[in-house]
């Protein structure tokens, strides 16, 4: 049976919210002047994932052909797995718990859907139209299910254990390596007097950047894009 088209569209809106939020951690993030990679690496796949997703849930919506997706996927993967291994210090059980193991699972759980589509792209179009649509019979199948069945499952695990996480109580979930300092605190006051860079753009930002930036946003996006690559795999299969 074929999934309704108006679900798809749901799930897609979802995504999109979720990469425009991701640009704007990243636009209020360079405002800032980011100190190093934490934070604008993972709102950067995390954008690269809600955009691709999106032209999954419902082909008008594809920008870029799957062999462009599958390259930016592979390239965020390698980034995220360094970035957990050097996070994790190479110790095994510290890994799962890295900040970095969502978004790496959801990087390479993309990548495996654009490298194991059963059905190659027309000539001259781009991603998931290129395939002819979503048929009566339901979506384009994967090759190698089992694998699907395996990120299904570690989607379902890490999105379990962000719901069950409490947002901005030990530093997991994040959208920037320092976070914005309520106008008015002595921590605002500090940083102005010390004449950081980015620091008098970020004082200026208000609340909606701080919401931006939140943890319970970031939580949030996370937990949502879990889910929906979880529910992609499931009706591909």
């Amino acid at each position: 049976m074929s999934t309704p088209a108006w679900i798809l569209e749901i799930f897609a809106a979802v995504m999109l919210l979720v990469a425009e939020v991701s640009a704007g951690q990243l636009a209020i993030g360079r405002a800032r002047t980011w100190r190093d990679a934490d934070g604008a690496d993972i709102a950067v796949s995390r954008l690269l994932t809600g955009v691709a997703m999106a032209g999954i849930l419902v082909p008008g919506l594809s920008i870029l052909p799957d062999a462009a997706w599958e390259a930016a996927f592979a390239v965020t993967t390698t980034w995220l797995a360094w970035r957990l291994w050097r996070e994790s210090r190479g110790r095994a059980a510290a890994i799962a718990r890295g900040h970095y193991a969502p978004p790496l699972v959801h990087s390479a759980a993309m990548l495996y859907v654009f490298a194991a589509l059963a059905a190659p792209s027309a000539p001259g179009t781009g991603g998931m139209s290129g395939m002819g649509g979503w048929s009566s019979s339901g979506l384009p199948t994967l090759h190698a299910p089992t694998l699907a069945l395996i990120f299904v499952l570690l989607l379902i695990a890490f999105t379990v254990h962000d719901l069950d996480r409490r947002a901005g109580t030990d530093g997991y979930f994040q959208a920037g390596a320092r976070p914005l300092a309520p106008a008015g605190s002595p921590l605002a006051a500090a940083a102005a007097a010390g004449r950081e860079p980015g620091t008098e753009s970020a004082l200026r930002a208000g609340p909606a950047a701080r919401l931006l930036l939140s943890p319970a946003t970031a939580k949030g996006c996370q937990v949502a894009t879990g889910l929906t690559m979880a529910f992609i795999l499931v009706i591909m299969i």
